[in-house]
């Protein structure tokens, strides 16, 4: 049921939500350098006010009964086109505002970071303008009450995502980065705008209400097209396959950048977009299977390629590619799963968030290295970072009673639970890629923190000795909340079922389906052996051998595959790219001597026949009487020739 707002109540005031990040980002963006000396205050001012209403939201909404708690706030008429209709609202039920203290929660900790984090770059304050136009745009996007807003905030995060990715505008990488992250989200736009349409063309509104009350009068072929296009939008804008290939690119922000993407807001996007549109997806068995297989898919994808990787951000960023790809199973699975990959997205937000700051808090104390193998012994120099760092990796790979532990194996549990073939190949994929997570985690933690100090001896790009010290409070404070986070959030929110029925009104009952071939019983302690196995053997790769400072170059072909991707971007470039460019020079041919040619050669034709007939106008009265007679002559011996 939802419920129109009337005057008064605090929900009143929920476009306050959007309202104070974005007027943060105006004022930072248009202030100028007028606002550096608090910028960084300010951007962090606006975030926390947003958290903190949103928690007084949360509370209110919490009281009310299940019925009641979906509501709307119409603030004003966007735009109208004769029967289109758009109103500018805001949709406050237990989905968004789930995602609302998850973005502006875990936005504000990133935030807070950023402080001590940027405090040596000039340009600060513009950073904390793009993050909070960032914040902003995301929470348009899930406060949204129908299809064409949440495009608008969709966007957003887009534009915004291209201006972090490539902050560091000196770097051409960084530049090709924030390309190739805007270009390939174009892409999945492409398939939401298409979605947005045919729902537009079948049911003549984009209200959320309207559209989901009504999605049964959309005939079958239709809706499976509206829900793949849908997971289009979705799989661009979260890293799903087949367009992944940008978000471990996106690693050249700054690293509060990608604990922001890859953690609580970007990322999550497609999986909210999946799960708002569940009574769509409930109501076509083909497009709830489409989007379990590339999660699946994308899952063993991104666990693979984490193995491989030296560079400490980039297996963080094919680790998200991996756990989102847990999410989009889980929602694939419909009512058995909506709220596990709910669940889990929770938990990723702690523990991933907590992961790339400790990342960041490791390149601050080693002058922004990267290379793993150029780190080792790091735990005694960096204890504060190495334990919530810890944490959040113990979270990760699903330790017992971790948060990890509570969502992933939710997640595995229902993707048994389908029975017969799906459950073998969705069950067996999860349970092998959280055994390749605790592998690569594994030799993550052990490179970085534990072995010898390989940094000893050798000089930064910038020809300094590496000097490593633990970062400053304004920087571990955030991440020590994040790693009880981490501890504690899956307990809290999976036991007595707290999180399925405070989700229910928004994503409905989860549907008990028992058709598994493994006992409930076991599958915690399966996933759970799974894992160790894989961290044993990091260990006995990694833990008991010296690790070269050198990146070997001599591997096999399955790490040499892992190492270019899984050869995604080759083969983006020779399915995608070399054919789209071959087609725009074939029509720029076609143009230039086709339509081109066709225009400028009727042209030519009309100009040297003009030119010849001139020439025949040449002014002597005598030529002109030479022709009189010879035409005289020519019609007398024509009409002579039809008389006789």
């Amino acid at each position: 049921m939802t419920e129109v707002l009337a005057a008064g109540g605090i929900a009143q005031y929920a476009w306050l939500l959007v309202a104070l990040p974005a007027a943060g980002a105006l004022v930072l963006l248009a202030g100028g350098r007028r606002t550096n000396g608090f910028g960084h205050l300010l951007g962090c001012a606006t975030v926390l006010g947003a958290f903190g209403y949103g928690v007084a939201l949360f509370v209110q909404t919490a009281g009310m009964p299940a019925e009641q708690r979906t509501r709307e706030l119409d603030l004003f008429t966007w735009f109208g086109v004769q029967a289109l209709q758009v109103d500018f609202g805001v949709r406050l039920d237990p989905l968004s505002l789930t995602f609302v203290l998850l973005i502006t929660g875990v936005g504000a900790l990133i935030h807070i970071y950023s402080i001590g984090y940027m405090a040596e770059d000039d340009g600060r304050r513009k950073f904390f303008g793009y993050l909070n136009l960032f914040v902003a745009a995301m929470l348009v996007l899930v406060l949204g009450d129908n299809f064409v807003t949440l495009y608008l905030g969709w966007e957003g995060v887009g534009l915004a995502s291209y201006l972090l990715i490539g902050w560091h505008t000196a770097r051409p990488s960084a530049a090709t980065a924030a390309k190739k992250a805007f270009l390939m989200n174009r892409v999945g736009d492409v398939g939401l705008v298409l979605a947005i349409f045919l729902l537009w063309a079948e049911l003549g509104t984009v209200q959320y209400a309207e559209v989901f009350a009504r999605s049964g009068q959309i005939d079958g072929a239709t809706l499976v097209a509206i829900t793949i296009l849908l997971l289009l939008g979705a799989c661009g804008k979260s890293g799903q396959f087949p367009l992944q290939a940008w978000l471990p690119d996106a690693m050249e922000g700054p690293t509060p950048v990608s604990a922001l993407i890859h953690a609580a807001t970007m990322v999550t996007a497609g999986v909210y977009l999946i799960a708002r549109c569940n009574p769509l997806y409930d109501l076509t068995a083909t497009g709830r299977l489409v989007v379990a297989s590339v999660g699946a898919i994308t899952l063993m994808l991104g666990a693979i390629i984490g193995c491989a990787y030296d560079d400490i951000k980039k297996v963080l960023a094919y680790s998200t590619v991996s756990q989102i790809g847990y999410m989009f199973l889980a929602v694939g699975l419909g009512p058995a799963g909506y709220a596990f990959g709910i669940l889990h997205l929770l938990t990723h937000g702690f523990f991933k968030a907590g992961l790339f700051l400790g990342a960041g808090s490791v390149m601050h104390a080693m002058h922004d290295e990267v290379d793993m193998r150029r780190m080792g012994g790091l735990a005694r120099h960096l204890p504060v970072t190495f334990v919530t760092f810890g944490l959040g990796y113990l979270a990760l790979v699903g330790f017992p009673f971790l948060s990890g532990f509570y969502s992933k194996d939710a997640i595995i549990e229902a993707a048994f639970d389908q029975g017969g073939a799906a459950g073998w190949v969705f069950g067996g994929t999860a349970l092998l890629a959280a055994g390749l997570t605790a592998f690569y985690m594994t030799r993550l933690v052990l490179m970085t923190f534990f072995g010898r100090e390989r940094w000893l001896g050798l000089r930064t790009a910038q020809n300094k000795e590496y000097r490593p010290h633990e970062s400053p409070p304004v920087m571990w404070v955030p991440m020590v909340l994040l790693a009880l986070g981490s501890a504690g959030a899956g307990y809290l929110l999976y036991s007595g079922e707290l999180l399925t029925g405070w989700l229910e009104p928004s994503l409905g009952a989860v549907a008990s389906v028992d058709a598994s071939p493994i006992p409930h019983a076991l599958v915690p302690w399966l996933t759970v052996a799974i894992s160790a196995l894989g961290a044993l053997v990091a260990y006995l790769i990694v833990g008991r051998r010296s690790v070269p400072v050198a990146r070997p170059h001599r591997v096999s072909l399955p790490v040499r595959a892992a190492r270019a991707e899984l050869y995604a971007n080759a083969i983006n470039e020779a399915v995608i790219a070399r054919p789209g460019t071959w087609a725009t020079r074939a029509l720029v041919y076609v143009d230039n001597k086709g339509v081109d040619g066709l225009v400028n050669g009727t042209g030519a034709l009309l100009g040297g026949t003009s030119g010849r007939m001139r020439r025949l106008q040449t002014g002597f009265v005598r030529t002109y009487a030479l022709g009189m007679l010879g035409g005289s002559v020519l019609v007398v011996a024509m009409l002579l020739v039809v008389t006789f």
